[in-house]
């Protein structure tokens, strides 16, 4: 056997074919696909209007016209649960935009920057001191409910997290060989932050990112459900759920459409998290 190939073998196989070969990525993969092209298509997948009610239709059972049935007002279930999709693509990515964004930023700063450590840190321990939800509650206490308002207290809440893991990779390699290396040659603070020690704590972000999109759809859906987050009559799926809860006894199909498609996406991410957290570790494959 060569050097080259013995190198190679030593190092395990390619990114792209770890992430080829995880089924944890292919099943999440294959969810999460399947959840965008709905979304992107909903308007050719149903032709009911999601917001429009239809009274004399109300409670019907799952049938060939109505797939999953209709809603205390008469409303086209199936519809609601497509169009519901979207609103939760969007949660997700404007929540984890926020908590990304800043999050990031602070644990660079943080990491990098011993003067910054501590006031950083003291701030993100006073946010983790409160339970998640309850952050984003009293966010929301303040704010007004509103689906824009919940995105950022959900943006908010999962801020902190970002910030710790993103904090505890800078430690690990701002005093690597190549960052010291660059240090010697004159290359500014910007510089190294985001050419050398951002792209080398990337996948711990990303897994992070992935993870936390899951659990943004999961928060929403709950403040949706306490008449916190969407306002009827948005398609949102944790908002149906507080609907449905009062029809269960005559009406089970109202809630049990909706509380599937939360099911599925959060399992979705979840399963594209554990596979690219598997695939980006290195030590898995020595």
């Amino acid at each position: 056997m060569s050097d080259a190939a013995g190198t190679a073998a030593a190092r395990g196989p390619s990114l792209a074919r770890r992430l080829r070969t995880s089924w944890h990525v292919r099943i999440g993969g294959t969810i999460l696909g399947m959840l965008v092209l709905v979304a992107v298509l909903a308007p050719l997948i149903t032709s009911y209007d999601p917001a429009r009610p239809d009274v004399p239709q109300r409670f019907v059972l799952p049938s060939r016209m109505h797939v999953f049935g209709t809603d205390n007002l008469g409303r086209d279930i199936f519809s609601r649960v497509i169009y519901g999709s979207r609103v939760s693509l969007r949660i997700g990515f404007v929540s984890v935009g926020i908590a990304f964004s800043c999050g990031v930023t602070l644990g660079l700063l943080a990491g990098y920057y011993q003067a910054l450590d501590n006031p950083i840190m003291w701030v993100m321990d006073v946010f983790l001191a409160f339970p998640g939800l309850l952050l984003a509650i009293a966010i929301l206490g303040a704010l007004g409910p509103s689906l824009t308002n919940a995105m950022i207290a959900v943006g908010i809440a999962a801020t902190p997290t970002f910030v710790r893991i993103t904090r505890s990779a800078v430690l690990r390699v701002r005093n690597r060989e190549y960052v010291e290396a660059c240090r010697a040659v004159g290359a500014t603070d910007r510089r190294i932050i985001l050419r050398h020690v951002l792209p080398n704590i990337s996948s711990e972000v990303i897994v992070t990112t992935t993870l936390s999109m899951a659990a943004a759809i999961l928060a929403a859906s709950v403040l949706s459900f306490l008449g916190l987050g969407a306002q009827p009559p948005t398609p949102e799926w944790g908002a149906m759920v507080f609907v449905a809860k009062d029809y269960l006894n005559i009406a089970p199909h109202l809630a049990m459409f909706p509380i599937l498609a939360i099911f599925v996406t959060v399992l979705g991410f979840n399963f594209l998290g554990d596979g690219l957290r598997d695939a980006l570790d290195p030590r898995l494959y020595r």
